[in-house]
Order: structure tokens, then sequence, then C-alpha cells
């Protein structure tokens, strides 16, 4: 018997990342039980992983051992929020990213389970110490930020309460781990996480540099996509640092210390993302990519496509 046979998880709201989260958690083969406060919303995304679950199926990449039949078997959908969480030993949450939505679903989801079960929301931005500020046993409390879309992007930040029990840190590293995803520990809750800290990093220089003059739109995208992307989609800025310099990390600061502290120095301000430039910068985007609907779906879909490829290329 597998270590998540019989073993039951409650994905609360069933949008694009509940209904990811329950498409992941089926495949490393967990009972998952969908639940909605809008009636029909939860048995209307079982259709929905029904015909994702098939596509992926016929393209070869469904995840997990078992075929689409027999993950869809674990999956139900529930209108009664008592019934979706009975047996639970995890509480996934994936309501709109607004605070007074997700602290309402933790003081009803606490008052129907045991002091066992953990409470994990998905919040991308929101810190854990706000959005349980009213629960009773914070201990159990932790923030799984998934990435979109989780089932190609495997990135799993977790960030614990000043409360969180080590063990609920533990548990949801393996629970993670075992669905294939790829984990990373936060060791104290920080504004924005580790990933949208990095990432606003990336952005508010390259928007400086558009801004500026110094480079196009089309231009700063393939310095990252044909440059650093390249690399980053298998190692990270520490390991590159690391194997850039024939000693290592050492030698690497040695040499680059004082460039990397005039060029940093040399950063421009915050910038404001709005007004004159906003509009110049949207402009030559819109250029290369029109923000309708059939041109903006068009290109989230080859996104998937290639993410799709290159999770398969790094397996």
């Amino acid at each position: 018997m597998s270590s998540s046979e019989g073993k039951t998880i409650t994905v609360i709201g069933s949008g694009l990342i509940g209904r990811s989260w329950a498409m992941v958690f089926i495949s490393g083969g967990y009972r998952v039980k969908i639940y909605d406060n809008q009636p029909g919303q939860a048995a209307r995304a079982i259709q929905e992983v029904r015909k994702q679950l098939e596509d992926l199926q016929e393209e070869c990449m469904l995840r997990g051992d078992r075929s689409a039949s027999e993950q869809l078997a674990l999956l139900s959908s529930h209108n009664d929020l008592c019934q979706a969480l009975e047996g639970a030993f995890f509480v996934q949450e994936c309501v709109f990213e607004e605070i007074e939505a997700k602290r309402s679903v933790f003081q009803a989801v606490e008052s129907h389970v045991g002091e066992g079960v953990i409470f994990s929301s998905s919040t991308s931005c929101l810190l854990p110490s706000n959005i349980f500020s009213q629960v009773q046993n914070q201990k159990r409390c932790i923030i799984s930020h998934p990435v979109n879309p989780p089932y190609y992007v495997r990135l799993v930040e977790l960030v614990p309460h000043p409360e969180t029990l080590a063990e609920v840190m533990d548990t949801t590293h393996a629970l993670m781990t075992a669905v294939g995803q790829a984990p990373v520990r936060l060791k104290k809750e920080i504004d924005g996480f580790a990933l949208n800290r990095v990432q606003y990093a990336i952005i508010a220089e390259s928007w400086r540099l558009v801004k500026d003059g110094v480079i196009s739109v089309k231009d700063i995208d393939l310095v990252m996509s044909e440059g650093l992307g390249m690399r980053y989609a298998f190692i990270g800025p520490m390991e590159t640092m690391h194997l850039n310099a024939p000693e290592g990390l050492e030698e690497y600061l040695q040499r680059y210390r004082e460039g990397m502290k005039r060029v940093l120095n040399a950063f421009g301000p915050v910038p404001e993302f709005s007004g004159e430039a906003a509009e110049r910068i949207n402009k030559e985007m819109c250029e290369l990519i029109p923000a309708d609907q059939q041109h903006l779906s068009a290109r989230r879909e080859r996104r998937d496509q290639l993410l799709m490829g290159l999770a398969k290329l790094k397996k």
C-alpha cells in the first residue's frame, strides 16, 4: 500500500488553482474532495479536470502511474463543507486573493475538523500571520504557494506562520515531494515570499532599461529567454556563480564583487509602473502580442505547450 493510499485531501475553491491542485494530488494517488460554496461549481470543475486529464493522457504527459480514469475515480465534488472535510488530513484553500474570504474559509473549516488537520493556503502574496490571524490553532497553518501552471511548473513555496510546528512543515514538504512538486522552505514569513521578490527585482531592472531607452521590450525579453533563462531552467543564481569561476563561489566573489556592487549601486529607484512610461511600454508590448483574448490565449497555450516540453526534458 502506497503512502497516499486511502488518504484524503480537501481542496476548497474550484477555480484554476483549485483544479490544478486537485490534478496534482490525484496524480500522486490521494483521494481529493473539491468543495465550492457556489452550487454546481465543484461538479463543473470535475468535468474540466476530466477533459484536461484525457488530453494529457493523449499527449503522454499524464503525471503519476495511474490512468486518467483511475485518477478521476479519486476525485469527488461537494456542496457541503462538513461532508467535504470528512476524513481529510490536509486542507488546501484556493479561494480568490482576498484576506477576509480566506479568513472566513479557515474559521469555517476549523469548526469541522480535529486538531491534527493541516491548513494550507495557496496565496501568492498574503502573509500567513494575516491569513491565519483568526484560527485558534495556528501551529497547524502553512502557505503552499504554487506557480502557474502548477502541473508543469513544479515549485511550491512553503511559508510558515510564526507558530507553525516543524512537523507541519515536514509533512507538507513530504506531501508536495510525493506528488511530484518541488517544495522550497522559507524559514520565516516575508512580504512577497522568495519567488516574487526575485521576480520583481528582474521586472524592475528590465522596466528601467526599457524606460531609459537602453533596450526594446522584445530584446529585454530575449535577454532572459535566450540568455539567463536557458541556464536558470536547470540551475539557480547561486550555483551559476559557483560554476562561473574556475575555483567556485569564493573566487567568483573575489573577481566580480566590486563590479557587482558598482552596477547594483547604479540601479535607479523603484519604478512607478504607471504614467507615460507604462503607456509607451504597453504600446510596444501590444505591437508584439496584441492584448485581445485571441492573441493572449494563443500565447498562453504556446507557453503551456513549451513548459510541458521543458517539464518532460527536466525529468
